[in-house]
């Protein structure tokens, strides 16, 4: 996808009480990444005196034509968090780098840590993954069904999740993002590598950056606790691919086999999101066919 995500442009007198009532309040948005810096964008337009962080200064340097701080800081040092002062709000949205197990208990359960220890924040909000469910029926999954991940990265999520809900704090479990710039389905059909596996009827839960970034910033004035935030129709892998066949008008990617060795292991349910919209959060997008009908044809 190329293009941007929509941003409101609503005058701050025109804002309503509840947003008013965020301007001058510190907000710190951890990696200032594809999603993180998407988020710091709006909660920057809403009022909120934002700061973003990165760990590398190049990529901090990259960003200072930004309307906002975005400032060099790795979260596992103690010392270079004490530096950056009070927070009303936290937004962990840092990512283990595609890393391992070491990286994820570095990133998520040490950073985490350091995050709530070091800046006390009075409303942490932390972005995890709805990975940790592994059923593999096709089940319908809300926040209180079973966590069983196989893999030490799962359990390692888990227990950063643990730590922000001690702390008071809220988990956001996204399901896979895409969005401008980033959509890997659509990259992989586009370039020949996509593969319907199996009998394609494995469902793929998603969310668009727009709505994944709209959900943090309604999740900031919401009840603490474990929310699902995923788009409102999980489709298979064959209904996407047949809609990216029918779109670009071009035929239908090659059968294979199950790819069982996902990073984060192979899965197949459907992730619900109606506690979230429950509270009054739309998404933009319900569903990719929306998204999809935006980009032009090739």
């Amino acid at each position: 996808m190329t293009g941007s995500d929509p941003l409101p442009a609503t005058p701050v007198s025109e804002l309503p009480c509840e947003t008013r009532l965020r301007l001058g309040r510190r907000v710190l948005v951890v990696g200032c990444g594809y999603l993180g810096l998407s988020v710091t964008r709006l909660l920057h337009a809403q009022g909120w005196k934002v700061v973003g962080i990165t760990r590398h200064s190049t990529s901090a340097q990259a960003l200072q034509t930004e309307p906002f701080r975005v400032l060099p800081c790795d979260i596992t040092d103690r010392t270079a968090l004490s530096a950056l002062g009070a927070f009303d709000a936290v937004i962990g949205c840092a990512s283990s780098g595609r890393g391992g197990p070491e990286d994820y208990r570095r990133v998520y359960e040490e950073g985490t840590q350091n995050l709530i220890e070091v800046l006390h924040p009075a409303r942490l909000l932390w972005t995890g993954s709805t990975s940790v469910y592994t059923q593999t029926d096709g089940m319908l999954v809300t926040e209180e069904s079973p966590t069983q991940p196989e893999r030490e990265t799962g359990h390692i999520l888990l227990s950063t999740e643990a730590l922000v809900l001690a702390a008071g704090g809220t988990v956001a479990r996204l399901a896979g993002i895409y969005g401008p710039g980033r959509w890997v389905l659509l990259e992989k059909f586009l370039d020949g590598r996509a593969v319907i596996e199996g009998d394609g009827n494995r469902v793929i839960n998603q969310i668009h950056r727009a709505d994944a970034t709209s959900a943090l910033g309604f999740l900031l004035d919401r009840p603490a606790g474990i929310y699902n935030v995923a788009d409102n129709t999980p489709v298979t892998q064959w209904e996407i691919y047949v809609a990216f066949a029918e779109h670009f008008e071009r035929p239908l990617p090659s059968k294979g086999p199950l790819d069982l060795d996902r990073k984060r292991g192979w899965t197949h349910k459907r992730v619900s999101n109606a506690k979230l919209r429950g509270l009054g959060w739309t998404p933009l997008y319900p569903s990719f066919r929306e998204a999809l009908a935006s980009i032009p044809l090739l």
